[in-house]
């Protein structure tokens, strides 16, 4: 197996939680699955964690990386910025096409906020805010984008949310559908920021962060409990 697919099937094990936040990563059993030895495995892990997905632990292997409430804030923050920026392209590059195609990802997803299927809704959600990102038809920020997403996309888009903010978030993406349409550049901009703020609060309720303590997390100790995933 080439060293890229190593390190992409070991990078889509982590975002999709199968070893969660804070657990040790099982070499043993990822090089039987992946059938690769030790050494391009852990080559692939320290690729991972320069990407901040990996904790390496001197002479214990490596942990799934756990992100503190200032990852969260600052990963979120830069995400804010490049989906700004990717409205205001998007809304002089999108074509008419792409447009009906991101409200019909909407009406379904909307359609799965009223059956309250909170995992389908979130894939439409996803789609919306890549098809966006895109549609800025700007390779360098697509590339920044995916860096930042990738380290944030399990939390972003598995976090349970009360009706309440459901229904706000739904209300939120009304607007963004409507700016694009429009080709508002200005007006998604803002909305996409807040929407952002908003959801970075959300996660940091769930739990999906931790706090710093004494310059160093929790996890970042070799005698860290493994993390829980909300499901």
């Amino acid at each position: 197996m080439l060293h890229e697919d190593v390190v992409s099937q070991l990078r889509n094990i982590l975002l999709e939680g199968e070893v969660p936040p804070g657990a040790r990563i099982p070499e043993r059993d990822l090089c039987t699955r992946l059938q690769i030895s030790r050494t391009p495995l852990r080559e692939a892990l320290k690729v991972l964690a320069a990407e901040g997905l990996v904790l390496l632990l001197p002479n214990r292997g490596a942990r799934a990386a756990k992100l503190t409430s200032k990852d969260v804030h600052d990963l979120f923050e830069v995400c804010q910025g490049l989906e700004a920026l990717a409205g205001e392209l998007a809304c002089e590059r999108i074509s008419d096409k792409a447009i009906d195609a991101v409200a019909k990802a909407h009406a379904e997803m909307v359609k799965h906020y009223k059956d309250k299927n909170l995992q389908q809704y979130y894939v439409c959600n996803r789609m919306i805010h890549e098809a966006i990102v895109d549609a800025a038809a700007n390779p360098a920020l697509s590339s920044l984008y995916e860096s930042v997403t990738a380290r944030i996309r399990r939390a972003r888009y598995v976090t349970p949310m009360t009706p309440p903010r459901w229904a706000i978030a739904v209300q939120e993406h009304e607007a963004i559908l409507n700016a694009l349409q429009r080709r508002d550049g200005i007006g998604l901009a803002h909305i996409l920021r807040a929407h952002l703020r908003h959801k970075r609060e959300e996660v940091t309720r769930a739990g999906f962060a931790e706090e710093e303590r004494n310059g160093a997390t929790q996890s970042s100790r070799p005698d860290a409990q493994q993390g829980v995933v909300i499901p």
